[in-house]
């Protein structure tokens, strides 16, 4: 008797404990929780945390988070405006706001990332094909700066008017749009990665190469212009030197000759016989400069040079 009774407390207190689990929920900070029954929501979305009440067995409580959640795409071939495709892998962060809204339409975060899938990802296509490839992988025009050689590009680059970041924002607003009546906002979208396909890539390689020979040759051009320049200006400076060097050794032979003149006078003026030897070192210096072996001349008998050629003999 005794034993029956133990048990029967023991049973009692299983199925306490059984109401109590089902009757006793506890919502953390990061939850939210709304209440079904028979698989149709109840009452209001609980949001606040601690210790709440509903009818055992009879009621469910869903649980849902209220912290940021992330929903990342599938990497995707997307055709560009321009006819030109482009390896597309995004991703986005998504919360959920209206967690009764959420339950009713999506009923749990799986079926809120299916939908997402379908939504982000046809918006993703959609604005894609709705702009060139420049669009999407630039985000604005570079301002040239000074002495930068990658400026020497930019004449040759396609405005960018909207840009890879105005897009995200298009489609992240678009998105919200469509998600609106589904309890859930997409708090960011952006391009985790954009790639080229093979055949974009080797165009793009190629117009790279095209813009490097073409900065390369202006380069060439403007080093041989300047090689021309530097050339020219030392050839000039080159005379101007040696033209004043020439004139500096014409006045330096100019007084050298006065002063040798002067002397020669001076020693003239002195006596017969400095006159004499003056003369005579005039007249060898003639000779020395005018004659030679082969040279004949005829002289008059007055000459003084015809004097000291007979004196010789």
């Amino acid at each position: 008797m005794k034993q029956v009774k133990i048990l029967a407390y023991l049973t009692f207190l299983i199925v306490l404990l059984i109401i109590l689990f089902q009757t006793v929920f506890i919502v953390k900070e990061t939850e939210q929780v709304i209440i079904t029954q028979f698989g149709k929501p109840v009452g209001k979305a609980i949001t606040t945390p601690g210790l709440k009440l509903k009818t055992p067995f009879i009621q469910k409580a869903n649980f849902f988070e209220k912290r940021f959640l992330e929903w990342d795409g599938d990497p995707d071939q997307v055709p560009t405006k321009d006819k030109k495709y482009l390896y597309i892998d995004s991703y986005a962060r998504w919360q959920i706001t209206d967690p009764l809204q959420f339950f009713k339409r999506l009923t749990n975060e799986r079926g809120a990332k299916t939908r997402l899938d379908d939504i982000l990802d046809g918006e993703t296509r959609d604005f894609v094909a709705a702009h060139n490839l420049e669009e999407i992988v630039r985000t604005s025009n570079r301002t040239p700066v000074s002495g930068d050689t990658i400026s020497e590009m930019l004449d040759t680059l396609v405005t960018i008017y909207t840009g890879r970041e105005e897009i995200q924002k298009m489609i992240l607003k678009s998105a919200n749009e469509k998600a609106a009546d589904l309890g859930i906002v997409v708090l960011d979208f952006r391009f985790k990665r954009i790639n080229y396909i093979e055949e974009v890539r080797q165009q793009v390689y190629e117009r790279m190469n095209s813009e490097r020979y073409r900065i390369a040759d202006k380069f060439r051009s403007e080093g041989q212009g300047e090689a021309s320049r530097i050339n020219g200006e030392k050839e000039r400076e080159l005379k101007t030197i040696q033209s004043g060097a020439f004139r500096n050794a014409e006045e330096i032979k100019g007084r050298a000759d006065a002063q040798a003149a002067a002397i020669y006078a001076a020693a003239y003026d002195r006596s017969p016989a400095s006159r004499e030897l003056y003369s005579f070192m005039k007249a060898m210096e003639t000779f020395e400069k005018t004659f030679d072996k082969e040279t004949t001349i005829i002289l008059s008998t007055d000459s003084e040079l015809f004097r000291y050629l007979k004196n010789m003999k």
